[in-house]
């Protein structure tokens, strides 16, 4: 028993009787064709299938070995097979199996272990792999061709629009001043008032109603709706708007101040652990730009005008000189990122030329005056509206140029439509008696009568189809032409200019030209925005009493800035001088630049200007003179009354007077001229010389003592103004 193996562990499983021996260490396969066969161990026949299928059959990774049977002494039990010792249970021996190897030259592996499992091969998975990553490359490369190649401009002028953003960089207004350089209207630091409508929405809040408490915040500040607020601060698309333009640096402060409290109480609230705490007005930004001012409030509001919201000029001066004023907006180009300018990415900047600085004719005391005298009359005489207008007589400046009621043009939200615009050159209306001194002028240039010429004036006189009479009821009036003027007589005026041809349509011919001269029915020659030119009907279309009206005013219109030029016309010898607003214009190098000189035409001989003075002189002068309220101590003046039928322009019809007065002083060496009219006074008197003589004077004292214009001290003039029959 010595040379047997010690028997190991068997595994549970059916016993069988005959069980194959263990091979030989140093047994090798017969099928070798390197090595030499070695005899099979041989084992009852059966024994050596059974335990071999067995082995098979079980198939496991783990085989059992089995002790081996007792060899013989002597020899193999082929050697005794060959000795003649024959059994019946022995079988021939079996072809020794193959041992695998993993090539022709690889070692020999280990002896079989039972079945094998083999994995799939990998090939066709690596095959669609490479397939789908070859696709997917091809589909990147394919896009890239077309973004880079094929629509390349395309999307970098895309990137670029959405890189960078171009703003306007508004020029500054230059100002408006008087005479002297001081400001009635200037330019001021403001702000634009802008929102980001993303940083409001709810995804970036986490509040579905930010734009609406943001709205409620800057409504009250801005003094807007809080719906249309709320409608800007949700535009969709767009990461700018402009809530509010041109607001004041104080405004803004309001602004900002709140934002610093909000900001600040979210931080507290985010310290206190509320992550979602927003400042709901994070979103609110301004643009610094600059807001139009008038330091003198309504003062010449009517002539300056005022800027829209789009800071173009809306009416008057800021409307005719909007080009000069407003110089030229430059613009800035900048890379942004979410709504904010990017410092380190560069950016190009077109620099704005400021406005020019105009300088009016306008004297801002005598303007004072001039607005005082008139709003002070028109609120006493519960009038429509009235105007004045004060202009250098030898140059054609206009000195002062007044309507009332006025209205702030810095605050448009108070001022009524009736208010607004420049009344003083957009109103067409009849003069009345202080067109007769073109009737006058007409008569004495052309040799028909003198000063001193008889004048039977009857208390009516028909003439076409009316029966025409004088302002008050009157027995025959025995004047001169001079008398007739100063008198103010309708009947007296078309006896005289009947004497200007020998029939009627040749005396319409020759004054329709001489009010031509004066400049009625046309431009005045300062362009003034909605300027009217009045109304002058050519001869041939009088009809038959404008025939006789047109004489002493009515049925023609003019605006009281002709009428001024006309007395202006008569205090400088008879040569009209295109009437100016503006002096000259201050450039963005501060050279002065003179406006060009003005037109003149000689209307009449100075000899017919001198005479008309002294004429003129008697209407203030003489006691039985229309314009006695119209008196300064100290100065002789020239003036002329007018009260005229008025034409209501909401009817078309004939209701209320037009009362006026005009006039000029020193009247021997004249420097001033006044006009002043006031639309239907429903308080107190009507009459020109009753109502507007005061305001006239008024204003003319004023004018002459600040443009420091002494008396003459020579003595008035004392034409005749009746006769003895």
């Amino acid at each position: 028993m010595t040379d047997r193996e010690p028997p190991r562990r068997r595994v549970p499983g059916p016993s069988r009787p005959d069980r194959r021996p263990r091979r030989d260490p140093g047994e090798r396969l017969s099928h070798d064709p390197d090595r030499p066969a070695r005899p099979d161990r041989s084992r009852p026949d059966g024994a050596d299938r059974h335990a071999h299928g067995e082995g098979e059959r079980r198939g496991g990774s783990e085989r059992i070995r089995r002790p081996a049977a007792p060899r013989p002494p002597g020899g193999s039990e082929r050697a005794r097979a060959g000795e003649g010792e024959p059994t019946a249970s022995v079988r021939p021996p079996r072809r020794p199996r193959p041992r695998p190897s993993t090539g022709p030259s690889g070692p020999p592996k280990g002896p079989r272990q039972g079945k094998t499992l083999r994995l799939g091969s990998p090939r066709p998975r690596l095959r669609m792999v490479s397939v789908a990553m070859t696709l997917v490359m091809l589909a990147f490369v394919v896009r890239l061709l077309q973004v880079q190649a094929v629509d390349a401009s395309e999307y970098s002028a895309k990137a670029e629009a959405n890189r960078y953003l171009t703003r306007v960089v508004a020029a500054e207004r230059g100002a408006i001043t008087d005479r002297s350089g001081v400001a009635l209207a200037t330019s001021v630091d403001a702000y634009d008032i802008t929102a980001d409508p993303v940083m409001f929405s709810p995804e970036e809040t986490k509040i579905a109603d930010a734009a609406e408490q943001a709205a409620a915040l800057l409504a009250p500040i801005l003094g807007q709706d809080t719906g249309e607020l709320t409608k800007k601060l949700r535009t969709p698309k767009t990461r700018y708007v402009v809530l509010a333009r041109r607001q004041t640096p104080q405004v803004w402060n309001q602004i900002k101040d709140l934002k610093s409290t909000l900001a600040d109480k979210a931080r507290a609230d985010k310290a206190a652990g509320d992550k979602d705490a927003p400042n709901v007005l994070g979103g609110v930004f301004q643009e610094p730009t600059s807001q139009r001012v008038y330091p003198n409030g309504d003062l010449a509001a009517g002539l300056l005008g005022f800027v829209n919201a789009q800071g173009k000029g809306g009416g008057g001066m800021e409307q005719q000189l909007d080009r000069r004023l407003a110089g030229r907006d430059g613009e800035v180009t900048y890379a942004q990122s979410g709504g904010r300018q990017v410092p380190t990415a560069g950016g190009t900047e077109t620099p704005a030329v400021p406005g020019s600085d105009v300088e009016l004719t306008i004297d801002r005391d005598i303007q004072w005056a001039a607005q005082n005298a008139i709003s002070e009359q028109v609120k006493k005489s519960k009038a429509d509206r009235g105007y004045v207008i004060v202009q250098d007589t030898r140059t054609g400046e206009v000195l002062a140029m007044a309507n009332a009621p006025g209205f702030d043009p810095g605050d448009l939200s108070a001022a009524g439509s009736a208010s607004l615009g420049n009344a003083a050159l957009q109103d067409a209306f009849e003069p009345g008696s202080t067109a007769k001194v073109m009737s006058m002028a007409a008569v004495l240039e052309e040799n028909a009568a003198t000063p001193s010429t008889k004048v039977t004036v009857p208390n009516r006189l028909h003439r076409g189809d009316r029966l025409f009479q004088d302002d008050v009821d009157h027995p025959t009036w025995y004047l001169t032409l001079n008398g007739v003027l100063a008198k103010s007589s309708n009947i007296g005026t078309i006896l005289a200019t009947g004497q200007l041809g020998k029939t009627q349509p040749q005396a319409n011919r020759v004054l329709h030209s001489y009010l031509r001269k004066f400049g009625i029915g046309g431009p005045t020659g300062l362009d003034f925005p909605g300027e009217t030119p009045g109304i002058l009907a050519a001869p041939d279309k009088w009809s038959t009493s404008q025939q006789y009206t047109i004489p002493f005013g009515q049925g023609v219109s003019i605006n009281a800035m002709q009428a001024a030029s006309v007395y202006s016309t008569i205090a400088n010898g008879g040569v009209r001088v295109e009437p100016s607003l503006v002096r000259g214009h201050h450039g963005p190098d501060d050279r002065f630049t003179p406006a060009p000189e003005p037109k003149e035409t000689r209307v009449v001989s100075e000899r017919t200007a001198r005479t008309l003075s002294r004429m003129l002189e008697s209407v203030v002068d003489d006691e039985q003179g229309t314009g006695v309220k119209a008196r300064i101590p100290g100065y002789r003046v020239a003036g002329k009354t007018g009260t005229a039928n008025r034409v209501d322009p909401v009817t078309g019809k004939y209701r209320g007077y037009t009362s006026s007065f005009a006039g000029f002083a020193p009247a021997d060496q004249p420097r001033v001229t006044v006009y002043c009219a006031i639309q239907n006074a429903t308080k107190g008197s009507y009459f020109g010389g009753q109502i507007c003589g005061p305001v006239y004077k008024e204003v003319m004292q004023f004018a002459l003592k600040s443009l420091q214009v002494p008396p003459t001290g020579t003595p008035p003039a004392r034409l005749p103004v009746t006769f003895t029959p």
